[in-house]
């Protein structure tokens, strides 16, 4: 609907932003201006003041959206979870168009929108100045900040509570202030200033509904189209994610049903807000093998960005984690608080190597250690029907992560398990009788992805290649999950050992030859 000439402003709504800027402006003393031109060389500076001349969007206002969506880090053109790209998080998803809808505002095309960091802003001010006008903004309201509330709810593609989470946070950067560092070691600066936005146009009715689990948190409900009801196993651990995308953008693809994604929480960077999104007792899906047992948490940010990583949302996270762990009697320790890339049958990195485990776990209140997932031993013994233990287990959470049905992991060789063995066993071309050997540990070992790797390398892959070698040489390789001279020197001798081509390295035929249980 095409708004008035006058702008009614909703004061009320924005009561909490309007005292947070006056302490915001006491701590920093900067005046509510624009920020001072910069100098020429930093092309950061320069794409916001060119996009905010060209469009019409306060430069500031642009920054913010910018710095709430990506840090100001392009990732190089690699797209969040989301499908979003660069600063200004440009998306292509079957409920956001902003990338195609850039294209054909600026002409540009979308592998440059993509890509090009001043082509990127480029096209996040022509979205917004969209938006703006078909809110039916004049100039006159578009000098106007506080104005453009609405306009920056609708640029988050959500609904509901989580355009106005998305709307907050950007408001809440200009009534804060920033200084940014962009990767690049340029710095953006916005100005405090006070805000009281315009929230006539934003339906945020439940925004501030308290989560039903942990009272702390707010509840914003993912699409039931993207969790199951109930569990099927008992909670026994918690998952640390990271977002790959914003906290607000997080919420709201867990509320498209095309995601087919969810977590339990998602904790916000620069404050440690958290928002509940799927219930305990309900199973999320955020880390294949683990979601019936386990709680996700997701942490807005990037795995290669450790600027996201703050001590507000490590405290706030932990504070979470502990309190799950005494609600569902979860050990403290990383045997059962562990990261996405860490659960068996995932292909994901995060939290990645700057998560600060040993900080994480120091707050939580429990023990560091190194991360346990149930798979690693020094050796591995020949299971068969009637074994059991540990390793009976680790044989079980293999199958299943692979799609074959071994049923409840429980550390009993059953029937169940010996017929799911023979069907994994039969697709490697292995002798199908049931019995977990060398050659069949070997081929479900190192079942997964199949990066390159070499010296240097670390993560997921390459603890399923230091296990794999273990169960394929018969002596222990270190499971670590770093690429370092032990496990080149074990790689040289199962590739000389297969007749393979002895370069210490891991690609296509090593691979190929450790999943075929060789």
């Amino acid at each position: 609907m095409p708004r008035s000439p006058v702008v009614a402003r909703t004061r009320a709504g924005a009561s909490v932003l309007a005292a947070l800027t006056v302490t915001a402006l006491v701590a920093t003393g900067q005046p509510a201006t624009a920020a001072p031109a910069p100098p020429a060389a930093e092309p950061l500076n320069r794409a916001f003041d060119r996009a905010a001349r060209e469009y019409g969007v306060p430069r500031d206002l642009l920054a913010a959206v910018g710095y709430g969506e990506s840090r100001l880090d392009g990732h190089a053109g690699k797209p969040s979870q989301a499908n979003g790209y660069g600063v200004m998080h440009l998306a292509s998803n079957p409920d956001n168009r902003s990338l195609e809808k850039a294209a054909a505002l600026t002409g540009e095309s979308a592998d440059r929108l993509r890509r090009d960091t001043a082509a990127n802003i480029l096209g996040g001010a022509a979205v917004l100045r969209d938006h703006a006008d078909r809110l039916g903004l004049d100039r006159t309201e578009r000098r106007d900040v506080n104005a453009w509330y609405p306009a920056v709810a609708r640029y988050s593609e959500a609904e509901g509570p989580a355009a106005a989470l998305y709307a907050d946070t950007v408001f809440t950067f200009l009534a804060q202030g920033l200084t940014a560092t962009a990767p690049g070691g340029e710095t953006v600066r916005v100005p405090s200033r006070p805000v009281a936005p315009d929230k006539d146009e934003v339906s945020a009715a439940g925004v501030y509904a308290q989560s039903p689990d942990y009272p702390s948190a707010l509840w914003v409900p993912a699409s039931s189209q993207n969790y199951a009801t109930g569990r099927t196993a008992t909670i026994n651990k918690v998952v640390v994610h990271v977002t790959q995308g914003s906290y607000a953008g997080s919420i709201s693809w867990f509320q498209n049903p095309a995601s087919q994604v969810s977590a339990h929480y998602v904790i916000r960077s620069s404050d440690g807000e958290i928002t509940q999104t799927v219930r305990d007792a309900n199973t999320a899906w955020h880390a294949r093998s683990a979601n019936s047992s386990s709680i996700g948490l997701e942490h807005e940010g990037w795995v290669d960005n450790p600027a996201w990583f703050t001590d507000a949302m490590y405290r706030s996270s932990a504070a979470l984690t502990s309190h799950l762990a005494a609600r569902y009697s979860i050990p403290k320790n990383r045997t059962h608080i562990v990261g996405h890339s860490e659960v068996p049958g995932n292909d994901h990195t995060d939290p990645g190597v700057h998560w600060d485990w040993n900080y994480y776990m120091q707050l939580v209140g429990g023990s560091p250690g190194t991360p346990g997932d149930s798979l690693t031993f020094p050796s591995y013994a020949v299971q068969q029907s009637g074994s059991s233990g540990p390793q009976v287990k680790a044989v079980q959470q293999l199958l299943n992560a692979q799609g074959y049905a071994a049923g409840s992991a429980d550390g009993i060789f059953g029937p169940a398990t010996k017929s799911a063995t023979q069907a994994f066993q039969r697709a490697r071309s292995l002798t199908a009788d049931g019995a977990v050997g060398p050659k069949t540990w070997t081929a479900l070992l190192s079942a997964g992805t199949t990066p390159a790797l070499a010296r240097g390398s670390s993560g997921d892959a390459v603890k399923r290649l230091q296990r794999s070698l273990t169960a394929a040489l018969g002596t222990t390789v270190n499971a670590d999950g770093s690429f370092g001279p032990t496990t080149e020197t074990a790689v040289r001798t199962y590739q000389s050992s297969r007749g393979l081509s002895v370069d210490g390295k891991v690609g296509p035929a090593t691979w190929g030859a450790l999943q075929a249980g060789r």
